[in-house]
């Protein structure tokens, strides 16, 4: 089964205490989700984010396909970092690094995605034609999401 991995760095014109507000509170990732994946939390968001903390959700992704996803916090340093898990859903592995590093006038957030695909050399034929670019258009629409909400980056 091959891994693969997602790499991606935005940097916004905000602090690093602004952006972990928003980013550890798990009701805004409904929010930077795309409106068709109709993300829905379950529960496990009334709270802070904690290490320890599961995240149920109903996503739909691809072909309007209701998918259950259990996540669980796993590490957690405030204002620093924090790492997600997939413990139950459409990945055979879900493994998701959110750093925060302060720069010049702002934030660099970067995203770290290990993931492994369910149904062996069927999942390694999908994942260039849907998984790959899906994840990338995912990662586009946040990107955009967050410049509209925090304003565009300008060193």
């Amino acid at each position: 089964m091959k891994l693969y991995r997602l790499h991606k760095k935005q940097k916004l014109p905000i602090s690093k205490e602004t952006a972990w507000l928003f980013l550890s509170d798990p009701k805004n990732l409904k929010v930077i989700t795309p409106d068709y994946m109709s993300f829905n939390i379950i529960s496990g968001a009334d709270k802070p984010m904690y290490a320890g903390q599961i995240i149920q959700y109903i996503v739909t992704p691809v072909l309007g396909i209701k998918t259950k996803w259990v996540t669980e916090i796993t590490h957690l340093v405030e204002q620093h970092y924090f790492v997600d898990e997939q413990r139950f859903g459409p990945y055979a592995l879900w493994h998701h690094k959110h750093f925060l590093k302060e720069i010049d006038g702002g934030i660099e957030m970067e995203d770290i995605i290990d993931y492994k695909l369910p149904f062996g050399v069927i999942g390694q034929l999908v994942q260039p034609l849907l998984v790959k670019p899906k994840l990338n258009e995912i990662f586009e629409y946040r990107k955009h999401k967050l410049e509209t909400l925090f304003g565009s980056y300008k060193p």
